[in-house]
């Protein structure tokens, strides 16, 4: 392998190696400022000096979203100088024992930056300003397209995933392309717990969605619910598990339930979980019910 190699190697290394240590850093420093304001708003409420704290927290989190964006650029230029860089060991055709290595090498380089970006992607979708573009939607319709979409990674880890659906159209006024990444999140969480179940023990999804109840005077609230028959939670995560940086999957961003959680509250609804250690969970999600939508029968949603 010539000098050239060699540096460009070395090159793309300490890149991505500085990249992991300031993202490390960023995820530290988020959290710490997380846990600061939780205690500030347990302590000052909204008296005292409580939109002092909110104005440092809102200036924070701005600094903070503008950083992740400088690093997440050059993490981008590092997954496609590594991406060349195999090529160019291919195009070298060095002896297997040389080229192997250095695959081996480029590859996890190539794997691990993505990772890092994927992180600081689904934390700027958590930490950065949410823009609503509400408008009626059957959840119907919606759920179905979601339950096709991960259909495919579903059975690559054997879980069976339906959609249980009314006969009647369930409206909901909101932004479909945020709702679907919630319930994304939350159905690509439920086949990743079922990983974990004993061989012969079943693997299924179900999404299910329901009219919901009505007050006096008030439309239904629509509701969705995403119920796995995984592991469960354990008890001293059910709290935890919505906060950022909260996971127990290995590699996991921990960002996944936060984003969901902080999406469906910007919308006005709620999100909530049932859980059985050994049996499952259900994760209950309540929506703002919307302007009535077309009736569009069963037949004509399913492929």
């Amino acid at each position: 392998m010539n000098f050239d190699t060699d540096f460009f190697v070395g090159l793309v290394i300490g890149g991505a190696v500085g990249a992991l240590v300031v993202a490390v850093f960023l995820r530290a420093r988020v959290a710490a400022r997380l846990r600061r304001h939780a205690i500030r708003r347990h302590r000052y409420g909204q008296d005292g000096d409580g939109s002092v704290v909110a104005a440092r927290v809102a200036e924070a989190g701005s600094l903070t979203s503008g950083l992740a964006h400088e690093i997440k650029n050059p993490l981008s230029s590092i997954v496609l100088n590594s991406q060349l860089l195999r090529e160019s060991i291919l195009d070298a055709k060095l002896p297997q024992d040389e080229s192997h290595p250095l695959l081996r090498r480029v590859d996890s380089l190539t794997r691990e930056t993505s990772r890092l970006k994927d992180i600081l992607e689904e934390f700027l979708r958590y930490a950065g300003r949410i823009h609503l573009d509400r408008s009626p939607c059957d959840l119907r319709e919606l759920v179905e397209d979601l339950t096709d979409f991960v259909h495919p990674e579903c059975e690559r880890v054997g879980v069976l995933v339906r959609a249980d659906l009314p006969e009647r159209a369930i409206p909901a006024s909101i932004d479909a392309g945020l709702v679907k990444q919630a319930l994304l999140n939350l159905m690509l969480n439920a086949a990743q717990a079922m990983e974990s179940n004993e061989p012969g023990r079943r693997r299924e999804l179900i999404v299910r969605v329901e009219a919901g109840d009505a007050e006096a005077g008030a439309a239904p609230t629509p509701r969705i619910h995403v119920i796995d028959t995984g592991p469960g939670i354990p008890d001293h995560l059910r709290e935890e598990i919505f906060r950022p940086y909260v996971t127990t999957k290995k590699g996991g961003s921990g960002l996944g339930l936060a984003v969901a959680k902080r999406i469906v509250e910007e919308h006005g609804g709620s999100i909530s979980v049932f859980t059985k250690t050994g049996t499952g969970s259900d994760f209950l999600v309540t929506l703002p019910s919307g302007a009535a939508v077309p009736e569009v029968s069963r037949s004509s949603l399913s492929p």
